[in-house]
């Protein structure tokens, strides 16, 4: 909650402004409209600790100076700020050391990406946040595979050594390597170091439990050691699950209270009994319905994550009577670093019109495999060192799989690189199915198509209101047949703005179909050549002229045929402007601003 505190006029209009914007924020904070020194001493009496204090955002008068006075990035000041900033058009003023220099605030890092973190004094968390921002050699290990320990190595700071696992780390330690500060982001729990040490535990792991009735909560301790003696930490379990069966166990309580970070998890058997496990049970079955508590519970979660703990059995002995229970342990799918492709949609063919989320990939890939015949090698240029990149204009559809899957199993990461947006006509489905017939891990990043390329380049709006709403995406009938629906002359007859790819070597077979769909000779048409290319061709004429058009200028590939009445339209203007249409304006008729 925000909350606004002014000395005049001027600042309450200022408070109402910032306040019409929304500004997301989460947890408590007070912004001053007035002088820093005013501000100050007004706040004097909320200053007790950087850990509790409120977010305290002072402002001038006339929105210049954004300046974070309390609880800059621990309570979300510094980030306040530049919201508002953005706001009044002014200037944020961050004083924050780490902030200013990009690193990473160590002390919110775990609460940013909702980890878990090893709990330090102040004193040694401030002696590590002083060595980390004074630049002093510093060891990273990243041995999980989230969003936040990808946003950490694809941002490293130049003191900081990446290493991928802990023992990569141990052993340059041992060739000389000498570091003041250990950071470490895993699911593992490792051994005290003589370098102070900082983890944070993604919460990957899912635990799955089974037990006698009424189990001793005794048992919680003990299996959190075992969980502890094989290497992972309890601070980075997510879940806690079991059948419905057991749900009021006084066990599961004690696991709940042991770990209130994790949620739990209750399934009922029928769902239980359809997840594959490693060691089913008939006994178990017959008695729950499912053939394994523990593990099925474990993966209930997710059914792609791997259990990295197999059903283990346990005891305890108390007051003569011993307890029996089971326990598996899940890691996410998503969080288990190993090979990765991303088909990368290369936009139209400007290097800059690939997405931000496309570059990032493309510079950090270490294989880049591109379609050279649709993509101009100048998008692979911001490929990192030691990259392999590759052009798959000679290589059949089993060599290009080969050549990625030889990198995914050493744990490369690697972009299929193709043109435009790869889900329209991108040739992509036949690669997805061999990913998936090895279980390969994969992703799509979206790109502008070259038919939004072609509206931007002919400075056209594809959809006139009251003419024409819909936009169709075809080809002609070549070699590839097309279904008698979807043909030309049929689609003609919508009368719609139609983009067709891949048909210039079949142009008079297109023109007699459109004709011969319903339009008229003198419908707008372009033909667009290597859109957003150095050197890119536009051609502007009439339907009954496309064929010559085409011909005449030898044109082939990468070529698109626009045609219908919103090519170069300036007609029909929107309403969404229109005094009638509220949504645009505030109440009571005042446009906003």
């Amino acid at each position: 909650m925000i909350r606004f505190e002014t000395i005049n006029e001027a600042g309450r209009r200022l408070a109402q402004l910032i306040e019409r914007e929304e500004i997301p924020f989460e947890g408590e904070a007070v912004v001053f409209v007035g002088a820093l020194g005013i501000c100050v001493r007004r706040m004097a009496e909320m200053v007790h600790d950087k850990y509790t204090d409120p977010a305290v955002v002072c402002v001038d008068t006339t929105g210049r100076y954004v300046i974070p006075v309390l609880s800059g990035h621990v309570g979300g000041a510094n980030e306040l700020a530049r919201q508002i900033a953005l706001v009044t058009g002014g200037e944020a003023v961050i004083t924050t050391q780490s902030d200013n220099l990009g690193l990473w605030p160590l002390d919110t890092l775990a609460r940013t990406n909702g980890w878990g973190m090893t709990r330090l004094s102040r004193a040694a968390m401030n002696r590590a946040i002083a060595t980390f921002v004074g630049q002093r050699p510093t060891a990273l290990v990243v041995e999980c595979n989230d969003a936040g320990a990808r946003r950490m190595t694809d941002n490293l700071p130049q003191h900081v050594s990446l290493f991928r696992n802990y023992a990569d780390y141990k052993a340059a330690v041992r060739s000389g390597a000498a570091f003041e500060l250990l950071l470490i982001v895993s699911h593992r729990c490792y051994p005290a170091s003589d370098v102070p040490t900082l983890q944070y535990f993604p919460r990957c792991l899912h635990l799955g439990i089974g037990c006698q009735k009424d189990a001793p909560v005794e048992i919680a301790p003990q299996l959190l050691a075992e969980l502890r003696a094989a290497g992972y930490a309890p601070e980075a379990i997510a879940t806690i699950a079991t059948i419905e069966l057991k749900q009021h166990e006084p066990l599961l309580l004690a696991l709940s209270q042991a770990m209130p970070w994790a949620m739990v998890r209750i399934y009922p058997s029928s769902e239980l009994a359809k997840i594959k496990i490693p060691n089913p049970s008939q006994k178990v079955f017959e008695v729950t319905g499912c053939y394994g508590v523990a593990e099925a519970s474990a993966k209930a979660h997710d059914i792609h994550s791997r259990l990295v703990v197999e059903k283990q059995k346990g005891s305890l002995s108390q007051n003569g009577k011993i307890s029996h229970y089971t326990y598996a342990l899940a890691e996410d799918a998503a969080a288990v670093r190993q090979g990765h492709i991303e088909i990368v949609g290369a936009g139209p063919g400007d290097p800059e019109l690939v997405s931000v989320r496309g570059r990032h990939f493309l510079e950090q890939a270490d294989l880049i495999l591109y379609a050279g015949s649709l993509v101009p090698r100048q998008l692979t240029a911001c490929a990192k060192p030691g990259a392999v990149v590759r052009n798959s204009a000679t290589l059949n559809l089993e060599e290009q799989f080969q050549l990625m899957k030889e990198h995914y199993d050493r744990g490369n990461l690697i972009v299929r690189l193709h043109t435009g947006d790869p889900c329209i006509y991108g040739a992509i489905q036949e690669q997805m199915a061999l990913f998936d017939a090895h279980d390969m891990d994969y992703h799509i990043t979206p790109g502008i198509s070259s038919f939004l390329a072609a509206a931007a380049e002919l400075r056209s709006q594809f959809t006139i209101p009251e003419e024409c709403q819909t936009i169709i995406l075809t080809r002609g009938e070549g070699r590839t047949p097309m279904p008698e629906r979807e043909k030309l002359h049929m689609l003609a007859v919508h009368q719609s703005t139609m983009c067709i790819f891949l048909s210039a070597t079949l142009v008079r077979q297109v023109q007699d179909e459109l004709l011969a769909g319903g339009y008229a000779p003198e419908t707008p048409v372009a033909v667009c050549h290597k859109l957003t290319w150095p050197g890119q061709q536009i051609f502007r004429g009439e339907l009954r002229n496309l064929a010559q058009m085409v011909e005449e200028q030898g044109l082939t590939l990468t070529t698109l045929i626009i045609v219908g009445k919103a090519v170069d339209n300036r007609e029909g203007l929107s309403r969404l402007y229109d005094s009638k249409f509220t949504h645009l304006f505030r109440k009571g008729g005042t446009a906003e601003s």
